[in-house]
């Protein structure tokens, strides 16, 4: 029987559809492929150490089996770990300085902290040359892990380990135009050579503060004191473009419904502008001033500037945390102005913070391995500076430059004036309890000359009392041997 001609239009028909169907699915299953493909490739360049070198990732375990550990050295080309192996085979990782760079190299039994951990990875792969290692494979011989070149330096490590002395404290000292960590000091410290043996006794300190372990240039939580005037000026600057206008008279102590506050030492300032203000740490003006700046941009302000927020570092961190709302009553905001009430910073935070100011708005994000390269001293892979953000704009940038200036030239930071560099920066004394006399001093700030360019540097010594006596002279410190090892070369 023949079919009609609308019976063989509707089955071509039918066909044509069934054609399209598949060419659809077939471009669908292609395209699939092709993203897979595509994120596989991203993975592998760009994705892949970063899973790899995780802490949690257990596959770094067996790559021990195969790889001597390589060794982690200073800017300077100083040997801060390595792996020692004994003549029966065993192998023992020796830190040259002990305690010296204990927090910011880290330890390697026990578990893992600072570069020993997050660059685990870097340490135990190895880039010697592929006959080398093919032979070594066939002797039973483990190959030469990478050595890691930190961008630590050793004489300003010295030199702010020994000026902290036996206080309990923090250094951090950056480059702010590359963010290069340069000094990463924290105390009570630890000797990573005997880690092991003393680990049941450093755990047994069941208070968690106090700990050897904590890392408080990171983990250290305080109350900023004065140095987060810094931030109460820069929301003034924004919401008072004729911020040159203000004046306040200084009594030593302000009265606002159930709260006072005092100048430190109950000192009597007289009349101020909001520079001298700045320089002298007026805690009664700046109170004064938190109480008309609008709460929710204080607020927002301080999360601009990554209070509540994450950190670009390597390193295990806290959070800062600060208490602002529109809600907020008069005690929490003038306490605020100042730096205190349930404002909480940490020694790293401050630092970044100061980084971006010293160098005209913009943070870099901060790294402490500069280059990884095999054993021979072939280089592996170069890390590079990268901009990480804008905190404030530039125009604010250069303002706080000059209010922090005026500190060393005419306020509490003057221990700082009349060197071959230009220092700036702020004092801080934080209260920490209810004793009068117990507080935290504390310096952040930076200093450059047009040759050597600038660090930044953020110091607190607990229950140092005033940050101008304590910590400005362990600033000033750090500052002389940077810029001294300059100009000796």
């Amino acid at each position: 029987m023949k079919k009609t001609s609308t019976e063989r239009k509707s089955k071509t028909s039918t066909k044509r559809a069934n054609n399209r169907e598949f060419v659809i699915i077939t471009y669908l299953f292609v395209a699939v492929f092709i993203m897979m493909m595509g994120y596989f490739a991203y993975f592998q360049i760009f994705k892949s150490e970063d899973f790899i070198n995780s802490p949690y990732n257990t596959r770094q375990n067996t790559f021990a089996e195969h790889v001597e550990r390589g060794a982690i050295l200073s800017s300077d080309e100083k040997v801060l770990a390595q792996t020692v192996v004994g003549e029966d085979g065993k192998e023992t990782r020796y830190y040259p300085f002990g305690p010296m760079f204990a927090h910011a190299v880290g330890y390697d039994s026990n578990g893992k902290s600072g570069i020993e951990s997050f660059g685990n990875f870097n340490l135990l792969r190895s880039h010697a040359f592929f006959l080398e290692q093919v032979i070594n494979g066939i002797q039973n011989k483990k190959n030469p892990g990478d050595n890691i070149i930190s961008t630590l330096n050793y004489n300003l490590q010295e030199t702010a380990y020994q000026a902290l002395g036996s206080n309990r404290g923090a250094v951090v000292a950056l480059e702010p135009s590359t963010g290069k960590i340069l000094a990463w000091v924290s105390k009570p410290d630890f000797d990573p050579n005997t880690i092991a043996s003393d680990w049941d006794s450093i755990i047994s300190n069941t208070d968690s503060e106090n700990s050897v372990l904590v890392n408080r240039v990171s983990q250290g939580l305080y109350p900023p004191g004065s140095t987060f005037k810094i931030l109460t000026t820069l929301e003034y600057l924004r919401e008072n473009p004729n911020y040159q206008d203000y004046h306040y008279d200084c009594q030593g102590i302000i009265s606002m419904e159930n709260t006072q506050i005092h100048c430190y030492d109950n000192a009597v300032h007289g009349e101020e502008d909001l520079q001298t203000s700045f320089a002298k740490s007026c805690n009664t003006s700046y109170a004064n001033i938190g109480l008309g700046l609008d709460k929710t941009k204080f607020a927002g302000l301080c999360r601009e500037l990554m209070f509540d927020a994450d950190l670009p570092i390597p390193y295990p961190y806290n959070k800062s945390s600060f208490v602002l709302d529109k809600n907020s009553n008069t005690d929490e905001v003038t306490q605020m102005a100042i730096g205190q009430g349930e404002t909480l910073v940490t020694p790293m935070h401050m630092a970044l913070i100061t980084s971006a100011i010293a160098n005209n708005g913009t943070l870099m994000r901060p790294y402490i391995i500069d280059h990884t390269e095999n054993y021979r001293g072939v280089t592996v892979k170069k890390y590079h500076p990268t901009p990480y953000s804008s905190l404030l704009s530039e125009n604010e940038a250069k303002k706080l430059q000059e209010f922090m200036s005026l500190v060393v030239s005419e306020g509490t930071g003057s221990k700082l004036s009349g060197q071959s560099y230009q220092a700036a920066g702020k004092t801080g004394s934080a209260e920490f309890s209810n004793i009068k006399g117990e507080s935290h001093a504390w310096f952040t700030g930076y200093a450059s000359t047009q040759e050597k360019g600038s660090i930044a540097i953020t110091v607190i010594v607990e229950n140092g009392g005033a940050g101008s006596s304590t910590a400005v002279p362990i600033a000033k410190q750090v500052f002389d041997a940077y810029f001294a090892a300059y100009f000796a070369q």
